[in-house]
Formats: structure tokens, C-alpha cells, sequence
């Protein structure tokens, strides 16, 4: 951009230049009119045209400049001299301190959208009359909106939730709103701010894991405040019986059986509580710990004999089987003791007397490392697979007290298959039994030596 010549630099020759075109026209203008015999007539006639000449001038400077205006500014302005030059230059030079504005505010509004892009809540901005002017990708999918379709659009005409319509409209907005997503598998909590004039921005936040904690941080304080008040009153009657009847020597020790069976049961619960607990709270297992997979097993068989006292037909994979005795894995003992425990001690307890449960552990081709438990117990309807995990979560809640369980075990298999990197599966047939299978990645498996605890070979190497 050229430099604007100082006003003092073109003021004078113009003024000049003006004058000496007027006398110059005056001049020939007299010349002519001599002869003529109209002297002051042809003065004036010169003087015009001298004048009319400087108009026309300015005239074309002037359609150049408008020319370039009308252009929007396209390419450089005219590089004339004089006033027209500067006047060029003065209008360039705003122009593009403008532009110059203009790009670094939009910058900032793209910086700030992208802010708002990155963050995990939805933002959305409606006008006066509630029609949307913009909206994030988190907005988008919150409310189910598609940008090149919903833009301009009412709000309440794409997202007609009742709760989200009359916290709208209600024009109260102190408090958040919580409504079901238009996909209507989540929750929302919505809240509207009022800026500028009469514009909204809709804040909304996904809460749906959030809820469904708090139902089960409900659920799990009233189920287990149950679990432990139903020992406790039975116990209690017990101590109010001994203490104010007189019992037979016979009925004393029932009565103590009954209140050292109730006792067990609070404290497997307590038991099994603490266990979720440690295995919420504590750091992964480690990957350079190796615990025989023989041992697990032998410990695992150990415990069913004694539980299921001959009344069911045990299998389980020998340790000096080939596959098991060169098989490690990779985590916390007493932790997979546990997993494998309790759905060894599940299988016994819910498989009526005469069935027969199977307890395998094999290797997959990809290095997965499985145990598997079958039983031949009843079998498990479809409906309940799902939620067979969750605390305190019983297909049949009579059945499972009659068996003394807890209704923690299979979360407890699930919390500790998460831990190592593996998952529980279940398959069952109403009728016909269930197949459990504790899987653990291959990074977590191993087919080495059983007791020198050097690193083993990979099982997918050595069945290679």
C-alpha cells in the first residue's frame, strides 16, 4: 500500500494549478473576444471552460474511485496523485483495518466454537422466537438435530418432550430440567440462560450413567440392608427365645444351629462386600505375577468336593494334564481363586443332587485362556442372562437363599474378569444347565514352566 502524500503536498499545486487554468481560459478567452468585440463576454466563456475542464478532471478521478468502490474493493485502488490519491488511499487503509477486524473476530468465534466443540456437554443458541441458530455435535446428538436441516428451525418443533416444552416456555430457569433423550435410551439435564436480547443458550448434559448410579447405589443400600436385617432378626428371636423359654437340650441345639447358620450368612455377605469393595479400590493386577492355572484348579476342586459331600458328579481337568500343568496366568491369586471359586461353589450349590458339573480350562488358537464351568442345574431363562451381574440381582430369590448364596458371586467373577483384562460369559438352556466361561486375554496367559516363574512361551507359539 502506498504511502498518502501530505495534504500540504497536494493542496498547493491544485490551488495553483486551478488558478493558472482560469487564467489561462480568461486569457484566450479575451483574445478571442478582442476580435470578436466581446472582450468580457469571451472572458467568462473562457474562464468556464477552464473550470469545466478541472470538473471533467475530477469527474474521471471520481468514476475510478467509485469504479474500484463498487468492485468491493477488488484489487488495488487507483494510484492517481493529488486529492483523488489520498482520498483512494484514506478509504483503502480503513477498509482493510476493517477486514483485518473483521478476520481476527472471526478467528476468536471459531476459536471460542471450537471450545465449545470440545466440550462434553451440548450447547445449543436460540433466537428470540426460539429458532435455532446454532448448535454443537454433543447438542446434536443429545437432541437428535442434523445441522444442514434443523438450523432456523423452532426448537419445540423437533424436540417435543412435554418436560423440555414447559421448562421452555415457563420462562424459570434456576433450576435444571432432567428429561428422557429423544432416542429415548438416556437421560438428559437441560438448563436455559438468557442473553442479549431475549437469546438462549440450552445447555444439556448426558446424566444417564449418573442415574442409573444412584438407582443402583439405591438398590444396593436397601437390598443389602435387607440381606443383613433378615439374619439379624431371626438371630435376635432366637436370643429372645433362649432367653425367656425354657428349651429341651434337643431344641437348644437346633435353636443354635439355626442362629450359627444365620451368623455364616451375614458374614459371607460381609465377606463378599468387603471383597467388591478391595476390588473397586485397588490397582490392577500385575503382568508379572504368575499363578499355575493347576493350582486354581486343585483349589477350586478341593472346595466343590467338600460342598457338594458326594451328592454330584465332579470333573475337572487333571493338573498333570498337558494343557494345564505348563499354564500360567497373569494377576492376583486370590483374586482368580475367588472367580473361579464362586462359580465352581454356584454350580454345586444351584445343580440338584445327582447332576454333574465339568470344570475345564483350555486355550484358545488366539492365546485366550478360558475356565469353563458346566453344570446340569436347571438352567436359566434368557431374560435374566443380561442382568445375572449385577448385585444382589437373583433369578429365583427363594432358590438362593435355600442355597445360602449372597447374590454378589457372579459380581464379584465380573469384577475381577474386568481387572485382568478378560470377561464372564454365560450360555444357558431352561431345563438342560449353564456354561460359565471366566476368559483372559493372551497377554495374560502363558505355556511355560509351572514353578520356575521364568517367562513361559506364548500359548499360541508353543501350539504352533
Amino acid at each position: 500500500m502506498n504511502a498518502a502524500p501530505r495534504p500540504i503536498v497536494w493542496i498547493l499545486p491544485r490551488m495553483l494549478a486551478g488558478l493558472v487554468a482560469l487564467v489561462f481560459g480568461t486569457a484566450i478567452g479575451y483574445f478571442f473576444g478582442e476580435q470578436l468585440h466581446l472582450p468580457l463576454l469571451a472572458s467568462l466563456l473562457g474562464a468556464a471552460a477552464a473550470a469545466g475542464v478541472m470538473a471533467l478532471r475530477d469527474t474521471v478521478h471520481g468514476v475510478r474511485l467509485l469504479n474500484w468502490l463498487r468492485r468491493s474493493l477488488d484489487g488495488p485502488p487507483p494510484r492517481d496523485s493529488g486529492l483523488w490519491g489520498e482520498l483512494a488511499h484514506r478509504i483503502e487503509r480503513l477498509v482493510r483495518l476493517r477486514e483485518a477486524e473483521t478476520a481476527a473476530e472471526r478467528r476468536r468465534l471459531d476459536q471460542f466454537f471450537e471450545a465449545i466443540e470440545a466440550s462434553p456437554n451440548g450447547v445449543m443458541i436460540l433466537d428470540g422466537l426460539d429458532h435455532i441458530v446454532w448448535f454443537s455435535t454433543v447438542a446434536a446428538a443429545h437432541f437428535g438435530l442434523q445441522p444442514e436441516r434443523d438450523l432456523q428451525q423452532r426448537i419445540t418443533n423437533l424436540v417435543r418432550s412435554p418436560i423440555f416444552v414447559a421448562y421452555l416456555q415457563s420462562r424459570a430457569y434456576d433450576q435444571p430440567v432432567k428429561m428422557p433423550s429423544p432416542s429415548g435410551d438416556g437421560v438428559l439435564q437441560v438448563v436455559v440462560r438468557v442473553f442479549g436480547e431475549g437469546m438462549k443458550l440450552v445447555l444439556s448434559m448426558d446424566v444417564t450413567e449418573r442415574e442409573r448410579n444412584e438407582v443402583m447405589r439405591r438398590d444396593f443400600v436397601a437390598n443389602v440392608s435387607h440381606e443383613i436385617r433378615t439374619p439379624l432378626t431371626v438371630v435376635a428371636g432366637f436370643i429372645e427365645t433362649l432367653a425367656n423359654l425354657p428349651l429341651t437340650e434337643v431344641e437348644r441345639k437346633r435353636v443354635l444351629t439355626l442362629m450359627a447358620q444365620q451368623t455364616g450368612r451375614m458374614q459371607a455377605l460381609v465377606s463378599d462386600l468387603l471383597t467388591l469393595a478391595r476390588l473397586e479400590g485397588s490397582p490392577r493386577p500385575p503382568l508379572d505375577t504368575w499363578v499355575p492355572a493347576a493350582k486354581l484348579l486343585a483349589v477350586a476342586e478341593t472346595d466343590a468336593r467338600s460342598l457338594s459331600q458326594g451328592r454330584h458328579t465332579l470333573r475337572f481337568t487333571p493338573p498333570d494334564h498337558p494343557d494345564v500343568a505348563a499354564a500360567q496366568i497373569a494377576g492376583a491369586e486370590t483374586e482368580l481363586l475367588s472367580a473361579l471359586g464362586n462359580l465352581v461353589n454356584n454350580a454345586v450349590r444351584y445343580t440338584p443332587e445327582g447332576g454333574s458339573i465339568t470344570v475345564t480350562w483350555d486355550v484358545h488358537p488366539d492365546g485366550e485362556g478360558r475356565f469353563i464351568v458346566v453344570d446340569t442345574g436347571p438352567g436359566i431363562e434368557p431374560e435374566h442372562l443380561p442382568r445375572l451381574t449385577e448385585r444382589f440381582y437373583r433369578v429365583d430369590s427363594s432358590r438362593s437363599r435355600d442355597t445360602g448364596g449372597t447374590g454378589l458371586g457372579l459380581s464379584i467373577v465380573k469384577h475381577v474378569a474386568q481387572r485382568h483384562g478378560g470377561e464372564l460369559r454365560v450360555e444357558s438352556q431352561l431345563g438342560k444347565g449353564s456354561s460359565f466361561t471366566l476368559a483372559f486375554p493372551a497377554a495374560r496367559v502363558r505355556l511355560g514352566s509351572a514353578h520356575d516363574g521364568r517367562p513361559g512361551v506364548p500359548a499360541v507359539a508353543s501350539q504352533a
